[in-house]
């Protein structure tokens, strides 16, 4: 009998996608990014143009967005089903306004933060940043965490000097040596090191301090995941194909991206699309596949986070993070 439930189970839970693809017209759904189309989000534009969405029954839009916050923002507000946004920015969200937005499935197993600095400045390691000045934006995530990484590094939290800088202008006051160095996520570093030969660069990864903090990941609704979960899922399946996809041939995959932007060079891309991979692709992913997190590791953030951000209130992690809508674990096991 037990073994005839979980065949139900299974059969039943098959129904609802099927009947989302038989559908006389796809879902529609509305989904923002947290910034522009690159390389970095290739994955949604190759599912796109595969059609695994529409096997799946469904018709997303993607539209760029402007940071995390506004991404959670949106998706909060219902002017959008789902976003692609920060794991911390969330953390704080819930603090304030609560689980109106979850995420469900993680696409940044380690967050891309860095630090780029010259290393004719003598910066070379997290240590030899002590005294120096480093661009920043005045919100943004990377600037954000650094009190996290300086304690895995042995530093105190006010050990640089911060230098308010537009995201725009950070290439521009490294390479005029206004300062010493700036923060990024790694992949939007490629225009620095197009101007700075990158041997001349020490990238500082707070991951390889020990910072071990899951960065972007795919938010939904959690009107709509309590709502159709179906829905969820089956986004969820069909760009879980398009990130297998991107991962066996990045440069392949650049053309749905040039599809959508024609601007963009396609081997740009590739390249920075090889720089998310390392972030998406850990001993993490190949151990428990993508999209998933750790348990520990996702309670260890909330309580950096919380202390870092001086949070009031302290989120849940099951409210953070459901992994209730997840491909299954064949599906996501990472074949490279």
């Amino acid at each position: 009998m037990q073994r005839r439930h979980f065949l139900a189970l299974g059969t039943a839970a098959a129904l609802p996608t099927f009947a989302l693809a038989q559908a006389d017209k796809p879902v529609p759904l509305k989904f923002t990014l947290d910034f522009r189309i690159s390389g970095q989000t290739a994955p949604f534009f190759v599912a796109l143009q595969k059609g695994y969405y529409a096997q799946e029954g469904l018709a997303p839009s993607f539209d760029v967005g402007s940071g995390s916050v506004a991404a959670i923002t949106r998706v909060a507000s219902g002017a959008y089903d789902l976003g692609f946004g920060d794991l911390s920015a969330l953390m704080e969200f819930q603090a304030s306004q609560g689980p109106l937005v979850q995420a469900v499935y993680q696409y940044y197993n380690r967050a891309p933060f860095v630090i780029i600095a010259r290393k004719d400045r003598g910066v070379t390691d997290f240590k030899s940043l002590a005294g120096k000045r480093i661009a920043a934006a005045a919100v943004e995530s990377t600037r954000r965490a650094w009190p996290i990484a300086a304690r895995h590094a042995g530093l105190k939290a006010d050990a640089l000097q911060w230098v308010t800088t537009d995201f725009s202008q950070r290439d521009n006051v490294i390479v005029r040596g206004d300062v010493d160095g700036a923060t990024y996520f790694h992949d939007s570093a490629l225009s620095l090191f197009q101007r700075i030969d990158p041997t001349q660069l020490a990238v500082l990864s707070y991951a390889d301090v020990g910072a071990s903090l899951y960065g972007n990941a795919i938010l939904a609704s959690s009107k709509l995941a309590t709502e159709r979960p179906e829905v969820v899922r089956a986004f969820l399946r069909a760009t879980n194909r398009g990130i297998q996809d991107t991962l066996a041939d990045p440069l392949a995959a650049m053309a749905a991206v040039k599809a959508r932007e024609p601007m963009v060079d396609e081997k740009l891309e590739a390249q920075r699309f090889a720089i998310t991979a390392r972030y998406m692709v850990t001993a993490d992913t190949r151990q428990h596949g993508l999209g998933a997190v750790r348990a520990e590791l996702l309670a260890s953030q909330i309580d950096e986070i919380v202390q870092a951000y001086e949070l009031k209130n302290k989120p849940v992690a099951s409210a953070v993070f459901n992994p209730a809508f997840l491909p299954g674990a064949a599906e996501r096991a990472f074949k490279g």
